[in-house]
């Protein structure tokens, strides 16, 4: 295993996942076709693709968590944005904090704090 390359989100407006995506994660896509549209973050690939039949009731089995330097304020940003809450910013040992959201289309979007992490 070379390590995660790409994280994908399904969506069903392709047009106004992009828009609230490039709010989201402050950032325009590389790729933009009707069939995908891919986002990179600091290395790693955020694709959306969208849904042939459109929900927002998405089973939560894996979740990615997006590194970020302060989690209260992306929590809170997103949320301002129209991301609904799912799990409030919580310590889960040392000084590591997770908090997760949900997209416009039901989609949970992870946010960790994680000081001890370093990309290699």
């Amino acid at each position: 295993m070379l390590g995660l390359r790409t994280t994908i989100y399904q969506v069903g407006d392709l047009h106004k996942a992009k828009e609230w995506y490039s709010q989201a994660f402050e950032t325009t896509p590389y790729f933009d076709q009707p069939f995908y549209v891919g986002f990179d973050i600091a290395g790693y690939e955020l694709g959306l693709q969208p849904e042939e039949k459109p929900t927002t009731e998405k089973p939560e089995s894996v979740v990615t968590y997006w590194g970020v330097h302060h989690i209260q304020e992306e929590y809170n940003r997103l949320l301002a944005l129209g991301a609904q809450e799912n799990e409030k910013p919580y310590n889960v040992g040392g000084e590591i904090v997770t908090a997760t959201v949900k997209d416009p289309w039901g989609n949970v979007i992870g946010l960790i704090y994680n000081p001890e992490f370093k990309v290699r």
